[in-house]
Formats: C-alpha cells, structure tokens, sequence
C-alpha cells in the first residue's frame, strides 16, 4: 500500500484527502503544521507527500526546501496542493523541487491519479516532468 503524508491545516482537506485517497487504496498519514510535517516525513518515509503552502509554525516553502535539503527524504515525491495559484507560485515550487502543483478547490480524483502516476514514476521521469511543466509555465 503505498503511503502518503498530507501536510495541510485545512481540517475539511485533510477529511476530504484521507476519505478519497483511502478509497483509492491510498494509507494516509496526516500532519497539521509544517513543523510536525517535516518530522512526520522523516520519522514515516512516506511514499509520497501532500503540501499546502499556507501553513503555520513553517510554511510550505521551507517545508518543500527542507525536505530537499535532507538525504532522507530528496527523492519522495512532493505534491503542492495550494490555493496559491498564481504562476509564480507554481514556478517557485517547481524550481524549489515539487513534482507536481494543484490548485485548490481541487478534485479528489485527480489528486489520486497524480500520486498514483507520481509514485509508480522513477527519479528521472519525475525531474523531466518538473522541467517540461517548468517549460510551460515559461511560455
């Protein structure tokens, strides 16, 4: 079964993410702070995380920038799932490491897809994917 820490402070998301994604065959691990989230990532090695950006104590940012800084955790696959959905956003969090961004309100289901596609993806394909979505964020 494959793992996924969601780190957000929203609790109706975190409702929504852990009854869907359950569904979907998903074990989900939650964290309310970006400080018990970067903890949680390390302490569980979750298959995959979830991000908010808005998030307090430690924002979604340092928490992305973090996560990528230690050896335990630069290779999982990140997914931002923000309300910030300007391109700026979007283009910071790639070139900081995210996989993938969605934007709040979002559907569940593709939430799912995306961490079943991200998760089954090796390191190479998950960075190409960063650099063609960063490439059209550009254009």
């Amino acid at each position: 079964m494959v793992r996924v820490l969601v780190i957000d402070d929203e609790p109706d998301v975190l409702l929504l993410c852990r009854v869907n994604l359950g569904h979907a065959g998903f074990e989900v691990l939650e964290a309310q702070d970006g400080e018990h989230g970067i903890a949680d990532a390390v302490a569980e090695r979750p298959d995959a995380i979830v991000l908010d950006l808005m998030l307090p104590r430690i924002d979604g940012y340092e928490v992305l920038r973090t996560l990528r800084g230690d050896e335990r955790t630069s290779l999982t696959p990140i997914l931002v799932l923000s309300a910030k959905a300007q391109r700026e956003d979007r283009r910071r969090c790639l070139e900081m490491g995210a996989d993938e961004f969605i934007t709040k309100p979002f559907s569940p289901e593709a939430l799912g897809e995306a961490l079943q596609r991200l998760t089954a993806m090796d390191v190479e394909a998950r960075t190409a994917g960063r650099t063609e979505a960063l490439g059209q964020i550009e254009d």
